[in-house]
């Protein structure tokens, strides 16, 4: 089946999307480092399964535009952009599948739209929402974008400022991306090295976690971040990883990576924008589909036991072995068995 690729206006920007196949409507959501490209190995396997595929650039990457004002990027603004897409689509529904920052949109869009989705298919846990209350220590964790409840950690602290807290200890990627222009110019001047080594620290085999041996004072990210093997690595060949480079460089070099870095200073606005949906619980037809090795879990303690009872529509937990952050990447197969049949539970 042919892959269509298109720029589609949500309102006062346009994103690039890939699509492949006729049937009902699959959305696929990258995160941090990511892309449409991201979801290759799934676009032709869910068109054989008789759905209309659908993986974007989100604002900020690839072929999307990419706005430098971080208040484009807010979680209202997020939602808009995905409901435009929707409706480009015609879809009243469909089965929103999100990693990363994407699963942090997917989690949004079932608790404040939940009648535009059909299923949702996520790869980090409810917790996460990039605004710190994964990382306040003991006590509740909160929805996405939700500001602490009174008996949190801290409730009266913005994340920035946890997050300034942090970096008082250890470097914190949370609080160094805060600031404008640093992280810019960082890796806008070494592109390759930069994604190579997220990738790799992100993985099944990766170290995302040395960032916590290292000073805040005089480091930047590629300072805390191990080296990365050469490649092709067993989930990721030389000439895939070309084209993620390829990708994030064709742009102009402070908003090379403008993307994940704005996500970031947005935390502060979704703290206060996610007051409202605090106490929100996700009804949603659920799937929890994760790298069973996946690092950044370790900002999540305790999801397990707080995930049933947060979202009451979970329909099945499943720890994909042998993958880490990029689940639908290292182990396509395993990843695309369970998506598919967890589609045809919502959509048949």
């Amino acid at each position: 089946m042919p892959v269509k690729e298109q720029l589609i206006d949500v309102g006062r920007y346009r994103l690039r999307a890939v699509e492949q196949g006729e049937g009902p409507l699959v959305l696929m959501i990258h995160g941090f480092p990511g892309l449409a490209w991201s979801w290759r190995h799934q676009m032709a396997p869910l068109a054989e399964a008789g759905y209309r595929a659908v993986a974007i650039d989100s604002l900020g990457y690839g072929g999307s535009d990419r706005p430098a004002d971080p208040a484009a990027y807010t979680s209202d603004h997020m939602q808009d952009y995905l409901i435009a897409l929707l409706d480009h689509y015609g879809a009243a529904q469909a089965v929103i599948v999100g990693q990363d920052f994407g699963a942090q949109y997917a989690w949004n869009l079932a608790v404040r739209a939940p009648e535009r989705v059909a299923g949702l298919v996520a790869t980090i846990p409810y917790d996460y929402d990039m605004a710190g209350r994964a990382m306040l220590g003991s006590g509740p964790r909160y929805p996405a974008d939700a500001p602490a409840r009174p008996e949190g950690s801290s409730p009266d602290r913005l994340p920035s400022e946890r997050f300034a807290a942090m970096a008082q200890e250890h470097f914190v990627h949370l609080h160094y991306f805060q600031q404008v222009g640093p992280a810019e110019r960082e890796l806008a001047a070494r592109p390759r090295e930069f994604l190579a080594r997220l990738f790799y620290a992100l993985s099944s085999e990766g170290d995302l976690w040395s960032w916590k041996t290292a000073s805040s004072v005089g480091s930047g990210y590629l300072d805390v971040l191990p080296p990365a093997p050469p490649l092709p690595w067993p989930w990721l060949s030389e000439a895939e990883f070309d084209r993620f480079v390829a990708e994030y460089v064709d742009a102009e070099p402070m908003l090379r990576f403008i993307g994940g870095l704005n996500s970031y200073r947005t935390a502060d606005a979704n703290w206060r924008i996610g007051e409202r949906w605090a106490d929100h619980d996700v009804g949603t037809p659920t799937l929890f589909l994760y790298g069973a090795k996946d690092p950044a879990f370790g900002f999540f303690p305790d999801w397990e036991e707080r995930m049933p009872s947060r979202v009451p529509g979970l329909r099945g937990m499943i720890a994909v072995p042998g993958a880490g952050h990029f689940v639908q990447q290292e182990q396509p197969e395993a990843f695309n068995r369970a998506l598919i049949a967890f589609a045809d539970t919502v959509t048949r």
